[in-house]
């Protein structure tokens, strides 16, 4: 439970390195936005398939 915690504490750092240095994590085409008047809807579709996936297979290489 250890190394997960350390793991998981590695991942979330390293996204929020890549967010400092400029990368649009979290904006990607194809998540929706949708903006009438003064309301904004904002659902990340494409975000959380992508964090989806990676987590996946890192889950998978830790786990053998």
């Amino acid at each position: 439970m250890g190394k997960l915690l350390i793991i998981a504490g590695l991942v979330i750092a390293g996204i929020g390195a890549l967010m400092v240095f400029g990368v649009p994590f979290g904006r990607l085409p194809g998540d929706v936005v949708y903006r009438r008047g003064n309301t904004t809807f904002y659902f990340p579709l494409v975000t959380s398939i992508v964090l989806s996936v990676l987590l996946t297979l890192l889950m998978s290489i830790f786990r053998r």
